[in-house]
């Protein structure tokens, strides 16, 4: 997903009434650092930024098929929306890991129907059907091919462009988009295929996933399921069986329980536990990265545990959700400016690789949401901070447009880790001058949307309805007319 350092770049329900009963966290869990906060741009809101990153993915980066579908031009492209095709991701679209088809054809359609834009729900469904058409789903086993070279057309399970290995739980993540992506699409023919491919693809890892010593899930399997220890580069990977990646076949066990397509109960216990009592497992979710402490591993843990506690009625789970996946964001975070650039409000990824990329941060700001509306009745203190946390994050993503298209930079470069030929205006310090479409440059949306529809203040004022955030900022007001 991201360049590396020097000069070649590879990308790297309602809750039953027992809840009531759950001790406060608030104790368990520290405050935000001091410092970690930005206020709100009344010119520029998290919402204003949404709009931009959207319009520069339907405007900029996607092309029409001949079969009046929608389709990415690239996974990798500059301020301009021009393919970068030196780096491994330039040539594949797809539903896969950084491609994210259906994930931003998801969001696309959300923010569509919350600011009245009929245009782009019609787009975003063009987009789903490229995929649901296009050769990425197998019918027959549930397989679901991650991308396709835009030059060739060719297939393939991985980003180096070949087959001999995929992430399991990143193909189980396009399985709980595709799922999460229907419940919008209720009662209609793409619904009802979507639940069946999500279903098929669960199905698929049931029988064909090699189980792994520790008990988890292995990062790397086969096209046949069996294990792969190798990294995309061909030498040992470290984190082989303690990759977070494998909390995606949760949170699809989990999604497919709730809405009772299949009964995963035993196995989200049982894997539950292996997570907790390992400690946590918080290694790399990022195909092309190695540390045992990923800032994006946290968040995906606690809003993956989350849902399984909920399910499963489990407050221990509940409990660990909050003190070691929540709480563990904290070490991540950027209470200052550094080396002359806007790192206040944003997370770093990991210790081994410092920049602050977007995505990442995205998905901290969602957990953080998510975590401020579960606890709005057991704990007060500690939804606000949580909620405060979330909209800083996206408050500091929002600074990092480029250009007037709507580009949103993959991440901050804040210690030249990745390399000031990657960056934008050669700067020894700063925004990376590339970015993935779907991912890095949208997935603001998914927080954001989360943020109004769930959490933020709603009011009238004669013909105008105003969402605004706990502190009284206005983030978006429409009329009687429209937006």
């Amino acid at each position: 997903m991201k360049p590396p350092k020097a000069l070649t770049p590879v990308m790297p329900c309602v809750v039953a009434a027992l809840w009531l009963l759950v001790p406060s966290l608030a104790s368990a869990e520290p405050s935000s650092p001091r410092g970690f906060y930005l206020p709100a741009n009344p010119s520029y809101t998290i919402v204003d930024s949404v709009r931009d990153s959207i319009r520069f993915t339907l405007d900029h980066t996607l092309k029409g098929d001949t079969q009046g579908h929608l389709v990415s031009i690239s996974s990798f492209v500059d301020p301009d929306g021009e393919v970068m095709g030196w780096h491994d991701f330039g040539n594949l679209e797809g539903p896969g890991w950084a491609a994210n088809a259906v994930g931003g054809a998801w969001e696309i359609w959300g923010m569509g129907e919350f600011l009245r834009q009929p245009a782009w729900k019609t787009k975003a469904v063009a987009i789903l059907d490229h995929v649901l058409d296009g050769g990425f789903l197998d019918q027959g086993t549930g397989l679901i091919r991650a991308y396709r070279e835009t030059t060739t057309g060719k297939f393939c399970l991985n980003y180096k462009h070949r087959s001999d290995w995929f992430c399991p739980g990143s193909m189980a993540k396009v399985a709980f988009q595709l799922l999460s992506f229907s419940d919008d699409l209720h009662g209609s023919p793409r619904s009802l295929r979507m639940r069946a491919a999500a279903l098929a693809c669960s199905r698929w890892l049931d029988k064909h996933l090699e189980p792994v010593p520790n008990g988890w899930f292995p990062r790397r399997i086969t096209p046949e399921g069996k294990i792969y220890r190798l990294s995309p580069d061909g030498g040992n990977d470290h984190f082989w069986q303690s990759s977070a990646d494998g909390l995606y076949i949760l949170q699809l066990q989990a999604a497919l329980t709730e809405r009772k397509l299949a009964d995963y109960t035993p196995q989200l216990r049982a894997k539950a536990a292996v997570f907790i009592n390992a400690g946590g497992i918080f290694g790399s979710i990022n195909h092309d990265t190695y540390d045992p402490q990923e800032n994006v591993a946290y968040s995906v843990a606690f809003r993956t545990l989350l849902m399984v506690s909920r399910l499963l009625r489990d407050p221990d789970i509940r409990a660990f959700a909050y003190t070691n996946c929540l709480a563990g964001l904290d070490q991540f975070k950027m209470s200052q400016d550094r080396n002359g650039v806007a790192t206040t409000g944003l997370l770093f990824m990991e210790k081994s690789w410092d920049t602050a990329y977007l995505w990442e941060n995205a998905e901290a700001a969602l957990a953080c949401f998510e975590a401020a509306e579960d606890s709005r009745q057991t704990d007060s203190k500690l939804s606000r901070e949580r909620e405060r946390d979330g909209l800083v994050i996206l408050r500091a993503i929002s600074k990092h447009h480029i250009g007037s298209k709507g580009f949103l930079t993959e991440g901050v470069d804040w210690n030249n880790h990745v390399g000031q030929q990657h960056h934008v205006a050669g700067a020894r310090f700063g925004a990376i001058r590339y970015t993935e479409p779907f991912l890095n440059n949208q997935h603001i949306a998914e927080p954001t949307l989360f943020y109004l529809t769930r959490l933020a203040t709603k009011s009238k004022d004669g013909g105008r309805t105003r969402w605004s955030d706990l502190e009284g900022n206005v983030l978006f007001q429409s009329d009687r007319q429209g937006l």
